[in-house]
Order: C-alpha cells, then structure tokens, then sequence
C-alpha cells in the first residue's frame, strides 16, 4: 500500500484562523470558551460555547449560513488543488441554521437544505469536478473522512483527497445537548474529577492527503502521515458509550495493526476528552487496556475549543501533527485535579514528549468510534 501524506491542515476555531493561531493558543493555555450571545440560553442548562468570531447563524432561510462565512475564511489557507482531487465532506448537520430558519419563519425549506449546498459550495470554491459526498458519523466523522480518505490514497483509488469539515454551533444543536442533560453548566473539564458535561463549539477544517510519492514529486512539505486506521461500533445505547470500551479498543487495534506499529510506539495520544462523566471514563478504560501502566501522555482540546461536532477529529489531527513535529503537547484545559486514571498523563501544563507516532481517537452517539495513527513528517 502507498503511504498517505496530509500536506495542508487549514483550520478555524474560536482560537483563530490557522493552525499556527490554534497552536499558539492551545500552548499558552488559552480557552475560546465564552458565554453565547449568538442566541438567548435561558431555556438552557447551560450559557456556555465556543463560538469563532464574525461567525453568525441565518436568520431567515434566504440568508447565508454560517457555514459559508467559514468557508470563505478557510480557502485562502489552502493551496490550489489539482484537478483529479476527490471531495469527502465531515459535518454532522449542515446547514442546519437555514433549516431552523425556515421552520421559525413557517416557510418551506430548501430541499437537501443541510449537505447539498455544503458539498456544492465547496466543490465550486476549490474548482473540483468530483461530486463528493458527506460522511456523517456524529462526532466521529471527520476522523472517519480521513480514514476514508487515507484508504482510497493507500490503495490506488486516489492521488489527492480533500477532508473538509465544518459544524456550527446553532441552537438546534445546542438545545438538544441540552435536553440531553450533557451540557456543562460551567466550561468543560475534559477528564476532571468534577468534570460535569461538555461544552459545544464550532470549527472548520481542510485537509489536503496525497500519496507520498506525489507530494515528493510537487515538492510540497509533508505536515505529517496518516499510517493506520480503523472504525468500530459498540451497538451499546444510542447516545452513551460502552462503559468498557471495546468499540474504542477494537478500532484503535484496528490503527495499530494497519501502522504495522506496537502500542509502546506511541508516545502521545490525542483523546476525545469531551468532559462527560461517562465518555472520559471509557476512553480511560480503552487505554488502560491497551496500553496497560504505560499509558502515553494524553491531552485533549475541547477545554478550549468545546466540542466542535463532525469537525472534531479533523481539528484534533491537525494539532497532532503539530505536536509530533514541535515534540510537545498542549495542556488540556480545565483539567485541574484529573481522575486517578489520568495522574501523569493528563496535564494543564504543556509537556514534552518523545516519538514518532501519535494515536488520535474520537467517538460518538450511536456507539461509533474512530482512530488514527498519526507519524511526524518534515520537521
């Protein structure tokens, strides 16, 4: 199989524009975590996002969608892409500000309202011919887009892929998390003890993946690899995860296999860590068993950018080929008195690490879970 190469990773978030901006911030300990104004959160159990700045929902169904505000400040991070490039989107509700619109206004919505127009928009900001299609797997998606991807450069299928991601944080999103009672009242402490709930937040991210010959061949920097993947259900509950982690363990085997790598191979993990009590302690449970006492230092962003939906995994791999390229590892915010299981390895302070290898997880509702191995590239 061929190696599979990520030349750009282009992001936004409440930390910023691009990723030097994002990691800047994650380093210093930053939080985008503010209390929204976008929308009234009186109904709510919680005040609390991550929103990016001059990012604003539609009002009407005739209005733009925030998502195209982030698509207009994403494409000037990337490269022009060549012609023979294939689409994956990641986003788990679309446009779905206009589709809330519509609804408030009692007006009929667009038909395709969430991904169409996404997909459409930007097949024809990037000159694409490829029709593309979306990859909705809740909160795993872009993890899984990438994984796809990968797979289709591995095995001669494509030469260039695009991963592009974006979710907003709308208040039909939010006020479902709410009703869901996994919000957190306060900003989000991913694997604190007296962690309460996640906090929402929104992101867009493009990833460009080449074989390696190819990027060699166009002389382009490589910002890091993707060497193994790998996806499981744990058919547990539609919303909770399995409280042992199998389906995080099986799909993180998955990735390890495929690297070719043993699990004392790699020296950091970038986890979900979304600050609920029961997702922290699964993914605990899934290292505990693959990595047994030596579980690597792990850290997660969400203390920071909230929980950015299908643009996730996208954000967190860009981050991970950051670390493995500078060898240090951002703090995970609000993690001031980590669970037992995460002493030593969960810090919020920044720390070095040592090591080619980088595992990067992400899970969601319905029981999916996703995993990438991530190597350093050009330093």
């Amino acid at each position: 199989m061929r190696r599979v190469a990520i030349t750009t990773c282009a992001t936004l978030s409440a930390l910023g524009e691009g990723t030097e901006s994002l990691w800047q911030g994650l380093m210093q300990g930053r939080s985008g975590i503010a209390e929204l104004e976008r929308f009234d959160c009186s109904n709510y159990i919680s005040t609390w996002g991550a929103c990016i700045q001059r990012v604003e929902q539609a009002r009407t169904p005739e209005q733009p969608s925030g998502l195209d505000t982030i698509l207009a400040r994403l494409a000037p991070q990337l490269p022009s892409l060549p012609s023979d490039t294939c689409l994956l989107l990641a986003s788990t509700k679309g446009e779905i500000d206009r589709l809330s619109a519509a609804r408030r206004n009692a007006a009929r919505p667009v038909l395709s309202v969430l991904f169409e127009p996404l997909l459409g928009k930007v097949r024809t900001r990037f000159g694409l011919a490829d029709a593309g299609w979306n990859i909705n797997a809740a909160c795993a998606s872009s993890t899984l887009a990438l994984a796809r991807g990968a797979a289709l450069i591995a095995h001669g299928k494509a030469d260039v892929v695009l991963v592009y991601a974006a979710d907003l944080l709308s208040e039909f999103v939010f006020s479902g998390f709410s009703a869901l009672q996994a919000l957190s009242p306060h900003p989000c402490r991913p694997f604190d003890q007296q962690r309460q709930g996640l906090t929402l937040g929104e992101a867009g991210a493009a990833m460009v993946l080449m074989s390696e010959e190819r990027a060699r061949r166009e002389d382009l920097k490589i910002e890091g690899y993707i060497n193994g993947w790998g996806a499981a259900n744990d058919a547990h509950h539609v919303t909770a995860p399995a409280r042992d982690g199998n389906g995080l363990i099986r799909a993180c085997t998955q990735a390890l296999a495929q690297a070719n790598i043993a699990a004392g191979q790699i020296c950091a993990i970038n986890a979900h860590g979304t600050g609920t009590l029961y997702n922290d302690a699964m993914e605990l449970t899934a290292f505990e068993t693959l990595f047994g006492a030596q579980i690597p230092p792990m850290h997660g962003i969400k203390g920071s950018v909230g929980h950015c939906l299908g643009a996730a995994g996208a954000l967190e791999v860009a981050v991970g080929c950051k670390a493995l390229q500078e060898q240090h590892l951002p703090p995970t915010v609000g993690c001031e008195f980590p669970e037992h299981a995460a002493l030593g390895q969960v810090m919020d302070q920044p720390r070095d690490i040592d090591g080619e290898y980088l595992l990067c997880c992400n899970s969601g509702f319905g029981g999916i879970n996703g995993a990438l191995v991530l190597q350093r590239g050009d330093v």
